[in-house]
This record gives structure tokens, C-alpha cells and sequence, in this order.
């Protein structure tokens, strides 16, 4: 059961150009308490800001927490991170040791959460990386996130604080007492109704997947979904074409350039089912895509860190935001639809079924390779 919040001011951050000075200039107005998780954070331009912004915090005494996820921030040098410990910055890793064939190696964090003073919350994503470095492209990287206000900081606030712990304690590490009682926070007379949902291995296991059939199923009019690692399992497929079957419009908003080969051609798998039930596919050309989010019936809507796929919907950690309110809904979709039409290109069913044979075999090919991934985590019968 999703718990909304009313009275909640939920704003739609475009890419790292609105996200990144938001969440630089709220690191340099805390005043108490700072926590940042995220699964990238790369010694770039950008993660120089953030990091320089954090170690500015730390030194003005607010406690400040970074969680970096082992396999994602690996490459963030190790220098850099003694030299944010130095400055007063708390910095943990999850999961620091990879072990190819355990099934725990693939349980990644994943969500891209900030929360400062408990009285603001930044969820998407976007990963601390500068998004305007994108090699033979067009940049930027193709993201979202949203900056919360509101009672619905509250949840959030409670799993950064929650992950944080529990990591701390898996390390043996020593977890400072806070000195002051949360705020209250009250909602806002005019603020939307909002939920946050986080997956985990734990009791929140299918909260996101759950969340998304449920608007598939209640959908009356129109689905949009934008992701850049789409490959559903059979209750998922099954959602979408019935939801056509009903007479709902159907979109889908994927990756067109090759990021992860065995991903890309995974996908692909599955356009012909999609367009058999009359669902619209649309490639994203442009520059690399990273969205996570969907609107149904200009109503609902989600923003977060889940793809859908195996990975998100099985192993990682991840975060979300449901928004019920026609405004914000308005806005994603008209975002989405400028992107259709400026940066994709549509795939018929006539041009995928003119396409080579040799590119067929490679997406079912790529297909069976994710399920026998799958099933040697264990996860294979589930989706």
C-alpha cells in the first residue's frame, strides 16, 4: 500500500544543469545535517563542486554523510576520498568487495538520494558525474530528478538515516550521536499529494514494481515511460499490453545509443511484442539516456533511480517518488514529448521487421544472456 503525503512542493530538476547548482547551493545552506547517497560519483568537474561543497559543510560543523556504492564509485580515487574524510566528511562504501559469482556482489545502491537538515530532499537519476561531458554526442546526459519540500522529506530523511546506520554497523563503524530533535515539518497549503518508495532485499522488495502496475493497470487514457535500461519481466509485458487492449495509448521512451551491449540488444528482444500490441516505441538518439520516470493519464507520475529491468527490480537498492497532482504530471510529460519529437526516432513495426537477420540473433542472443545472469543470482524464475 503506497502511503502519500499531502501538502508537498515537488519540483522537476531537467538534467545535471538544474540538479547540480541545486544541490551544491543546499549543501552550502545546511546547517545541521547532510546525507548523500549515490552509485557514481566520478573525479570530474562536478564531483570536484559537490565534494569541495561537502568539505565546506563539514568544516562549518554540519555533520555530513556520504554513501558511495562499491562497484559504482570505484573508480573515484582513493585520495580523494582520505582528503574529504580529512576535511570532516563522514564516507562509507556499500559493498566495497566484489566477488564475481556471489549473488550479494549484484546487490548494488543504486538510488541517488540527498537530504539536508531534514527539511529538504533531492531524489532521481543523476549520478555525481558532469553530464556535460559526453564524448561524440550531443550533451547533456538525458536525466531527471526532483527537489522536495514538504512532509514527504520526512521518509526519505528516515531511509538515508536508516541505510546509513546499517552500513555503519556492517563495518564496525563508529556512528556519531545527533544532538538535535528533527524538525517538524508541515505541509503546505497549496502542495501536492506524493509518495516515496524505496526497493530493497529486505521488506520493500517489489514496492516500485508494484507501484508502476498498479498505474498501468488504473490507466484510462495514456502511459508514458521514459528508461534507459528497459527489459521487464512477464507481469510487466503483460500489464502494458492489456492496458492497449483496453484502448490505453501506450509510449515508450528508450535508449537508442549502445551503452551496455548485452542491455541494448536485450531490449531490443522485445520490440516485437511491444509492437505487435500496438504500443509506440521511440529510441532516444540524441545523447545518452539515463531517465527513470513515467506519467499515466497526465496524473500520475514517478521520478527516481529504478530502471526496469532484472537489476533494479531484483538486486538493487533504489529510490522513488510517486506525485499525484496533474500540474507536475503536466510538465514531465510535456518534457517527455519535446524529447520525442527533438532527440528520437520512431520504430515502426515495418522497420523492425526489415531489419537483418544477424541483428535479430544478436538481441536473442543478448536476451538469453541477461536470464542466464539472472539465474546465476538466483534470480531467474522471478522474472
Amino acid at each position: 500500500m503506497i502511503r502519500f503525503l499531502e501538502g508537498n512542493r515537488i519540483t522537476l530538476l531537467y538534467n545535471g544543469a538544474d540538479y547540480f547548482p541545486a544541490l551544491e547551493g543546499a549543501i552550502d545552506r545546511a546547517g545541521r545535517e547532510i546525507y548523500l547517497e549515490t552509485y557514481i560519483f566520478e573525479h570530474d568537474r562536478t564531483g570536484q563542486q559537490i565534494a569541495a561543497a561537502l568539505k565546506r559543510a563539514a568544516r562549518r560543523g554540519v555533520t555530513t554523510h556520504l554513501l558511495l556504492d562499491g562497484y559504482g564509485a570505484k573508480d573515484l580515487p582513493r585520495e580523494v576520498i582520505d582528503d574529504m574524510r580529512a576535511a570532516g566528511v563522514q564516507v562509507l562504501i556499500y559493498r566495497p568487495v566484489l566477488a564475481r559469482f556471489r549473488r550479494s556482489s549484484y546487490r548494488r545502491l543504486h538510488r541517488k538520494i540527498a537530504v539536508l537538515d531534514n527539511r529538504l530532499a533531492f531524489v532521481g537519476g543523476i549520478n555525481i558525474i558532469d553530464d556535460m561531458d559526453t564524448p561524440g554526442q550531443t550533451p547533456p546526459r538525458y536525466d531527471y530528478a526532483v527537489r522536495v519540500e514538504g512532509p514527504l522529506v520526512q521518509p526519505v530523511h528516515e531511509a538515508s538515516r536508516k541505510l546509513w546506520g546499517l552500513v555503519a554497523w556492517s563495518q564496525l563503524k563508529r556512528r556519531r550521536r545527533r544532538q538535535q530533535r528533527d524538525p517538524l515539518i508541515l505541509p503546505f497549503a497549496e502542495g501536492v499529494r506524493a509518495a516515496f518508495l524505496v526497493r530493497d532485499n529486505i521488506s520493500h522488495r517489489r514496492d516500485i514494481e508494484e507501484a508502476y502496475l498498479d498505474a498501468i493497470g488504473q490507466a484510462r487514457s495514456e502511459v508514458i515511460i521514459a528508461n534507459a535500461y528497459f527489459l521487464p519481466g512477464r507481469a510487466f509485458r503483460q500489464a502494458l499490453i492489456a492496458a492497449t487492449q483496453r484502448g490505453v495509448k501506450v509510449t515508450l521512451l528508450l535508449q537508442g545509443r549502445v551503452e551496455y551491449l548485452l542491455l541494448h540488444y536485450a531490449t531490443r528482444a522485445l520490440y516485437g511484442i511491444f509492437l505487435d500490441a500496438g504500443i509506440e516505441i521511440y529510441e532516444y538518439h540524441r545523447s545518452f539516456m539515463h531517465a527513470k520516470v513515467a506519467v499515466a493519464d497526465r496524473r500520475w507520475a514517478t521520478v527516481g533511480s529504478s530502471n526496469i529491468d532484472p537489476f533494479s527490480l531484483l538486486l538493487s537498492r533504489e529510490a522513488n517518488v510517486i506525485v499525484d497532482d496533474a500540474g507536475f504530471a503536466a510538465q514531465l510529460t510535456t518534457s517527455l514529448e519535446r524529447s520525442m519529437v527533438e532527440g528520437s526516432r520512431v520504430v515502426t513495426y515495418e522497420s523492425w521487421k526489415k531489419q537483418p537477420q544477424y541483428l535479430r540473433l544478436l538481441s536473442w542472443l543478448s536476451y538469453g544472456g541477461v536470464r542466464l545472469l539472472m539465474g546465476m543470482a538466483g534470480y531467474g524464475r522471478k522474472h
